[in-house]
């Protein structure tokens, strides 16, 4: 029996020796010898007894034993040689009681080359062992600037803390995403039984993915796992079979099984809505459109939240008995989230606005498992196909803002204020930045930030002399400060606010469900003939709604005691803006550091590199704060969307 098993794993190393051949490949085993030979190392570390998953043995060590070898490690000498004899003596004593000598092994950029025990491992991946012991010497590799290498060494990182060999990722930052996922905390040591629930659940993952027909390179099955795990939390996943996780996969096979497209399909103006009603409106009544929020806060407790109830309010005026509108506030946990947009669901509605980027993960949980419900999330740089997310241009009227008070401050200081560091915002702060330079090339932006601990705004600017400040945009109608919007406090501290930047969300979300009624469902587009439906249904896109002051989303009201100059400054850039003429991102731009971010005087920078923006503008004077700097209550939504957040 032993024999045919030789000549089989012979048949197999022939096979893959030819195959490799026909490629250009080298046939035999990789030998690490040659690799280090032309690599710079920092050192070894002897890891001790582990367990090698068999699929990163690759190789062996010296140049000298890889051609008895193919290169997926079957046998290649002929079945009457002393080779083949002690290749059939290790395989009768697997069968018979295993192999249980350790093999020895380097591990190199993870993957690993047998120093001794190469038999060993032809047998036992012959027989589709899944982890092979073997005493390990890990060789350092120097540090390097490339993708591989740093990822190479957050794996380092990761190991520290769990041992865990088997699980790699092809993008940075993904050990600390997926350490977040699991609800552990950075620098942790894991326990035994959580190191045995995650290779338990990691097994049973990776079998559900192959016998879907596995990853595309260079995907990994920690990058789908990493994915699965945005959309369907970590206690789920432990509790799950192999068979349940192919029916979560069915729903997400896009996402998990192809490297993600990076580029999101981004709507800068409102698509023309259709003037010719839907063939079934025609004949039937439309039934009144339902309409749910979802919000972290309420109204009371929060501005934010305060500025889209006025949305959901605007709807409910425009469209008056043709809508029907509820919300939820205080939702403040992921299940939380998925369950008030369940229930919304359950009771009939279908459309649903989430309006915080902390709600993202759930609305894309519920609108997998609920395709023919509209989900939308206000946030930014989300690239899940299956719910749509939307936003402003506020730096747009940031720009005005930051004209205006250019033009007023005597003393050439500006101050503003941001509240998180997350994406987005900058694009704010530097168009406010250049709105000043361009009316005041001396003018400095002093920035500082309202979620950094033990910090006296107020007193610092007093003390710069800074008078002039652009603070939060948005207020609740209990709040007794008079601190918001574009403000100048003169010597007496009196405090009158210039002009205030406005977030109209209800224009938005007017405009998106008017086109949702408008538009025609996928049955009534395939009655029609039009069969895209079916394919946008399909094969959904990331779309990001990310409109401006064309639309009325954005606009700035001025004081009325503006001099009338600078209230016809302000009209004459809000016209060349609106009009598309103007883009405040437009020309040479420094960032604050001296580096060059565009050199023509033409160009404008993408909105891809608006949005992802994470330097500072020449003229500002201030810097990033790190996580360890911020307040509690704002760590959560910083490792979500913040800026430069894997640092």
């Amino acid at each position: 029996m032993s024999l045919n098993d030789y000549r089989d794993a012979l048949r197999s190393g022939e096979k893959a020796f030819q195959s490799n051949s026909h490629k250009g490949a080298s046939p035999y085993l990789i030998a690490l010898d040659d690799i280090l030979e032309n690599s710079e190392t920092e050192g070894e570390v002897k890891l001790g007894l582990v367990q090698i998953p068999v699929e990163l043995i690759v190789g062996t060590y010296t140049e000298g034993r890889k051609t008895a070898f193919a290169c997926n490690f079957m046998p290649l000498m002929e079945d009457n040689s002393e080779f083949a004899s002690k290749w059939i003596s290790l395989s009768d004593a697997h069968l018979k009681e295993g192999i249980r000598d350790p093999i020895t092994a380097y591990e190199y950029m993870n993957r690993f080359y047998v120093i001794e025990g190469n038999k060993r491992v032809s047998v036992l991946k012959f027989f589709g062992a899944v982890t092979i012991p073997g005493n390990v010497t890990r060789i350092i590799p120097k540090r390097t600037n490339t993708k591989e290498n740093r990822i190479y060494f957050e794996f380092l990182d990761f190991y520290k803390y769990t041992q865990i060999n088997y699980l790699f990722f092809s993008e940075e930052g993904s050990y600390k995403k997926l350490t977040k996922a699991v609800g552990k905390e950075p620098g942790k040591q894991w326990t035994e039984e959580e190191l045995l629930d995650f290779r338990s659940a990691y097994i049973r993952f990776q079998k559900a993915i192959q016998a879907k027909g596995g990853t595309k390179a260079p995907m990994t099955i920690g990058d789908a796992m990493l994915t699965y795990l945005g959309v369907f939390p970590y206690d789920e996943l432990k509790d799950k079979t192999e068979s349940e996780l192919r029916k979560d996969l069915g729903k997400i096979w896009k996402d998990v099984s192809v490297p993600k497209e990076s580029k999101v399909e981004i709507s800068m103006d409102p698509e023309p809505i259709p003037s010719k009603k839907p063939i079934l409106t025609r004949i039937l009544p439309a039934p009144k459109c339902r309409v749910a929020f979802v919000h972290d806060r309420n109204a009371e407790s929060s501005s934010w939240t305060y500025a889209h109830e006025l949305g959901r309010l605007h709807l409910e005026d425009v469209f008056k008995d043709k809508i029907s509108t509820c919300h939820y506030d205080n939702i403040s946990t992921e299940e939380s989230a998925y369950d008030a947009i369940e229930e919304a669901i359950e009771d009939g509605y279908k459309i649903i606005f989430t309006t915080a980027p902390q709600l993202t993960a759930a609305s894309i949980r519920s609108a997998i498992q609920h395709k023919d419900v509209r989900i939308f999330n206000c946030s930014l740089n989300s690239s899940s196909p299956y719910i749509k997310t939307y936003y402003a241009r506020m730096y747009e009227a940031k720009f005005l803002a930051g004209a205006l008070a250019g033009a007023m401050a005597d003393n050439n200081k500006v101050g503003y204020v941001l509240g998180y560091p997350v994406y987005g915002s900058l694009a704010n702060l530097n168009a406010f930045a250049f709105g000043a330079s361009m009316v005041n090339p001396r003018s400095k932006i002093y920035l500082e930030w309202s979620t950094v601990k033990d910090r006296d705004i107020d007193q610092i600017f007093s003390d710069e002399g800074v008078s002039y400040v652009s603070y939060h945009d948005m207020i609740r109608p209990e709040a007794t400060t008079k601190r918001y919007g574009l403000y100048h406090r003169d010597s007496n501290g009196e405090t009158t606010t210039i002009a205030l930047p406005v977030w109209n969300w209800g224009k938005q979300y007017e405009i998106l469900v008017k086109d949702i009624m408008a538009s025609p469902s996928p049955i009534e587009e395939v009655l029609s003939g039009d069969l895209s439906a079916l394919s946008k249904q399909k094969n959904p896109k990331a779309t990001n709604y990310w409109w401006g002051m064309n639309t009325g989303v954005v606009d700035i009201i001025c004081s009325e005691k503006l001099p009338i100059p600078t209230q016809r400054l302000v009209d004459f850039l809000r016209s060349a803006i609106s009009s598309g003429e103007f883009n405040p991102f437009t020309g040479i731009i420094y960032a604050q550091d001296g580096t060059l971010i565009q050199s023509s005087e033409n160009r404008s920078l993408s909105y891809e590199e608006i949005i992802n923006m994470n330097w500072l503008a020449q003229n500002v004077i201030g810097s990033l704060p790190t996580i360890d700097d911020l307040i509690d209550e704002a760590k959560p939504l910083f490792l979500l969307q913040g800026v430069n957040k894997e640092d």
